[in-house]
């Protein structure tokens, strides 16, 4: 037993020296992998965010043409386009022809599906499927850009209060606007 002590108490040592030895290794270490990264990020940018194409410095967002049965749909998703396209700075929000580029579209189609179920007759779970076309012409109208069933969905819960889940779809609808307005602006800057 003294002699396994005695080796464990050698090893102990050894290790404590080869640590010592291995932390300087670790800073280099940190230190080449930092170099790396900072040289290597250089060519790295954030999917759409560039300019709007051919220069656009000032748009107008006319209000979106609403093909649901949804009242207000049209309000709220021509309202999140505006913020995300002009939130960054990098254009104007103008009225009329002024405009370097005019964005127009329509909200296609709002389908809800039901996609978990309590029983046969009654949902748990419910999607919002919403379905946008959207077209950026010139004041001559040069169509510049555009896009064709563009879609996202957002899921809500259904609750046994029906004002609840009216509550819970209203806001599905609003999430599913913004995350729509972020896929447009991120398709309006892409590769411009």
């Amino acid at each position: 037993m003294i002699i396994q002590c005695n080796s464990v108490k050698i090893r102990g040592e050894l290790l404590r020296k080869d640590w010592k030895m291995f932390s300087n290794n670790k800073i280099n270490i940190r230190i080449v992998f930092c170099l790396l990264f900072v040289f290597s990020s250089c060519g790295y940018s954030f999917r759409g965010g560039g300019n709007l194409p051919e220069g656009i410095k000032s748009i107008s967002i006319k209000m979106l043409e609403n093909r649901t049965s949804e009242t207000g749909a049209e309000n709220i998703f021509t309202n999140d386009l505006i913020y995300e396209i002009t939130g960054f700075g990098k254009v104007v929000l103008t009225k009329g022809d002024n405009a370097d580029g005019i964005l127009t579209g329509v909200i296609k189609s709002m389908r809800i599906h039901a996609i978990s179920r309590r029983d046969s007759y009654s949902s748990l779970e419910r999607r919002v499927i919403v379905t946008l076309s959207l077209k950026l012409t010139d004041p001559t109208g040069r169509v510049i850009w555009s896009v064709k069933d563009l879609s996202a969905n957002e899921d809500y819960i259904v609750l046994s209060d029906k004002q609840a889940t009216e509550r819970n779809r209203r806001e599905a609808v609003k999430t599913l606007s913004k995350r729509l307005a972020e896929k447009v602006y991120n398709r309006l800057t892409d590769d411009f």
